[in-house]
């Protein structure tokens, strides 16, 4: 069976989807569209935009977004045998999967983006990449440490971090202390995936409960868990705690070697590939931008 899977913030570049919007009929409705839902040019700062314009998070959410499906939709993939994203790539993946619309999927990124805004204006808070250490030794450092947990397990040998900024400073020093081969502090705008985000969870809640969820066409490997769902309410519940829940994705990579999944494409970015490279060589990497 084939997975794709969507990649979450991080992944922008200047000039992302003008190809695509030049080669696809469909994806240069589903750019316009956009555009009309969000009420400004989203498309032209893609295309266009500078680095610093494409690293606004109310900006960058959406392109993401828009620029996955709108690949995954132009090359009208037809044979997923389950689906999965990446924090942000997870919505996305709802709607790979049909689970949402493509305008109900942009208007919760586009409040997920303002809402996530909002709370790191709230909160002095940040995320570190560690690399080297075991996820239980990390586990331990963030356990002695206030405010800072575990965000993204994102395979083995790699987790990020996250939580106030003089806490995240401690758990790095630690980190190096114990042996790690890299630990560093991102330029990232908050503490997403920790505590710190329940505005934003809070804030978003509304919104994900209003919006119709629909059976899904195929499985998602959902966030919070790892694990596949099929069930609409349950996904619902599952997104509601996405934002303040770590990204269990190292999980969910050996839940796809678990269930079968012999074939992993990455939709929009190469990003994910790497993480499953890691995990597994036997199942086949693939990238569609």
């Amino acid at each position: 069976m084939k997975v794709y899977v969507f990649p979450g913030q991080g992944s922008q570049k200047p000039g992302m989807g003008l190809e695509l919007y030049q080669s696809s009929s469909i994806a240069k409705e589903l750019f316009e569209t956009a555009n009309d839902i969000l009420g400004f040019g989203l498309s032209k700062i893609m295309f266009e935009g500078s680095e610093e314009e494409l690293r606004q998070t109310k900006v960058t959410q959406p392109a993401v977004f828009l620029n996955a499906i709108a690949s995954f939709k132009a090359k009208q993939i037809s044979d997923a045998g389950a689906v999965a994203g990446h924090s942000l790539g997870e919505f996305t993946a709802l709607v790979a999967n049909n689970t949402l619309s493509f305008d109900e999927g942009l208007k919760l990124v586009y409040k997920r983006a303002l809402a996530m805004q909002k709370a790191t204006e709230l909160a002095d808070g940040t995320m570190a990449a560690i690399l080297g250490m075991e996820d239980e030794q990390i586990e331990s450092i963030c356990n002695s440490i206030e405010g800072v947990v575990p965000a993204n397990y994102n395979c083995p040998g790699q987790l990020v971090i996250s939580g106030s900024r003089d806490g995240i400073e401690q758990a790095v020093e630690k980190c190096q202390e114990a042996g790690a081969r890299r630990a560093i502090v991102l330029p990232v705008g908050g503490a997403f995936h920790s505590p710190l985000m329940e505005p934003a969870r809070a804030n978003l809640e509304q919104a994900i409960r209003e919006a119709n969820f629909q059976k899904p066409e195929c499985p998602i490997y959902q966030n919070v868990t790892g694990n596949a769902e099929t069930d609409a309410e349950q996904i619902r519940e599952n997104l509601v705690k996405q934002l303040t829940s770590p990204v269990r994705w190292t999980q969910t990579m050996k839940n796809f070697v678990k269930d079968g999944m012999e074939s992993h494409t990455e939709v929009g970015a190469k990003v994910l590939t790497g993480f499953i490279r890691k995990l597994d060589r036997t199942i086949e990497a693939n990238v569609v931008v």
